[in-house]
């Protein structure tokens, strides 16, 4: 694979730029963009493969535009905001976004988070093709194809949600921690994890559980983490 490519929205053209240079120097090509509108004609216009998305933006904010880019494609969304409470990070995660950074960020970190996304994003249907169709009751993952089936029926998965699902998977039966989740998902060291992982994990069982509250498949034990129910 050539360079993968990065679309960077933020209102402030001077983030934009700086963000375009770090980008840059770890060989990343770059879209930019200044109003969520501007994002969504750049995504129909070339592949992307990962938006790094501000929320405060004239025309469409960046929650607005993360649900409008989940209705047709489930590339990583990191999202970038001066709103640093956890409720804030919280809506962004449940409105489809799968990481977060606050303003100001460390360079380093958010570049770091970058690599984690596109690398999960890029390489885990070749990584899983060697594993087979992995199945528990009507839950059927086809990691060669990237598909999750229930009961037959494709579910749209992000790459996030497909990695955790992945895992667990792959492992059925076997219970994981928070901690455990995000340092294997995430490949980097657990920040967040416990306002990240539970986020996504509530809304991969909205897609795969007839009552997300008593789930079937994705269970949690109390006080240790979560396991994929083998059935």
């Amino acid at each position: 694979m050539g360079k993968l490519t990065v679309l960077v929205c933020d209102d402030d053209s001077a983030i934009v730029d700086a963000l375009e240079i770090y980008l840059k120097q770890e060989n990343y090509e770059v879209v930019k963009a200044y109003t969520g509108v501007q994002a969504l004609k750049a995504l129909s216009e070339r592949e992307i493969h990962l938006v790094l998305l501000d929320i405060m933006m004239p025309e469409l904010d960046g929650l607005a535009t993360t649900i409008k880019i989940r209705e047709e494609m489930n590339i990583p969304i990191i999202i970038l905001s001066a709103k640093s409470e956890d409720t804030d990070k919280i809506t962004g995660l449940n409105f489809g976004a799968d990481d977060y950074v606050t303003k100001p960020f460390n360079p380093l970190e958010l570049m770091a988070r970058v690599k984690s996304q596109t690398r999960r994003y890029t390489s885990l249907g070749s990584l899983a093709s060697k594993n087979g169709i992995l199945k528990t009751g009507s839950l059927e993952l086809d990691p060669e194809a990237r598909e999750l089936r229930v009961d037959g029926e494709p579910v749209k998965l992000t790459a996030t949600e497909y990695g955790i699902v992945l895992f667990l998977m792959q492992n059925m039966g076997r219970v994981f921690s928070i901690d455990q989740i995000y340092e294997h998902v995430w490949n980097e060291p657990s920040y967040t994890a416990e306002n990240t992982v539970p986020v996504h994990i509530r809304r991969i069982r909205e897609k795969i559980e007839i009552n997300p509250r008593e789930p079937k498949y994705l269970k949690v034990v109390w006080g240790v983490g979560y396991k994929m129910e083998k059935l």
